[in-house]
């Protein structure tokens, strides 16, 4: 940028340039900042990073398990943009860095597993690697089923998001993929179905079942609703995930409801260890 350039830039009103930031996103504001030193300035404001947090922020503060410590917006947003958890440690909020758009992960306590406050089929664990106090692990059932719920007024509008399940498999996991489980997300009238294979299990295993269970397997492969398969990816922080589906947060408020099911192949299944659904951004 030539010095001119500079020149006419620092005759501009700080207020004014903190008003133009405010219309950008934190990662250009940061860049920003290196233009001149009244960018620099405005680029610290208040009311700049103000605009970049959530419309509800000082609610969320409110919720907080643990308090923040901050004394300006802009350190506010920093700390946002690590997992904290609120509403009694049953939720994780965090903002995306490079845009201010809001994730929320949903603690398995805040999902609806069927059976699951039954200690013959679930129990529930505090383990390290998890932000959440407590984990559920299936011991055993043949009916899997895992339902949760958001609503759009909470996330950020005209974005686009995906919605995970966070999981690990347990050494002693068994019967999770005779058949895919059945994943959906509904909003409104509009409805994304997949099918996900949760376990991929060693090869020797898969062999045997192929040679004594292939004609009952494929006969309950037909029975699950077609659409995208999708398998566990891992996490920088230890987990697993898989893509439940995806949804556009628009204007309108409206309810998320998320699920995945196996409840067709009637086979005992257990080793699943459920920390909850992950709600972000795609964009």
């Amino acid at each position: 940028m030539s010095n001119s350039m500079g020149g006419v830039i620092d005759m501009l009103p700080e207020d004014c340039v903190s008003t133009i930031l405010s219309f950008t996103s934190p990662t250009d504001t940061f860049r920003s900042s290196m233009v001149s030193s009244t960018f620099r300035s405005a680029a610290e404001s208040d009311f700049v990073w103000e605009k970049f947090l959530p419309a509800d922020y000082k609610d969320v503060v409110s919720r907080l398990d643990t308090p923040l410590t901050y004394t300006a917006m802009k350190e506010l947003f920093h700390c946002l943009c690590n997992p904290v958890l609120i509403d009694g440690g049953r939720k994780s909020f965090k903002l995306e860095k490079s845009s201010g758009k809001i994730s929320y992960m949903l603690s398995a306590r805040e999902l609806s597993i069927t059976w699951g406050n039954d200690p013959m089929y679930w129990s529930w664990n505090s383990i390290p690697q998890s932000r959440f106090s407590e984990v559920a692990e299936l011991r055993t059932t043949c009916w899997l089923e895992i339902h949760g719920k958001i609503k759009t007024e909470i996330l950020s509008p005209n974005t686009k998001y995906g919605a995970y399940l966070i999981m690990k498999i347990s050494n002693c996991a068994y019967g999770l993929d005779s058949i895919p489980s059945e994943m959906s997300i509904e909003v409104g009238n509009k409805v994304c179905n997949g099918m996900a294979y949760l376990h991929n299990e060693d090869c020797k295993k898969q062999q045997m079942e192929s040679l004594f269970y292939r004609n009952r397997n494929e006969m309950l492969r037909k029975r699950v609703i077609e659409g995208v398969e999708r398998f566990p990816s891992e996490r920088e922080d230890g987990w697993m995930e898989i893509e439940l589906g995806e949804f556009f947060s628009g204007e309108a408020y409206e309810e998320v409801k998320m699920s995945l099911m196996e409840v067709k192949g009637y086979q005992l299944k257990g080793g699943l260890i459920i920390e909850g659904i992950e709600v972000r951004p795609k964009d």
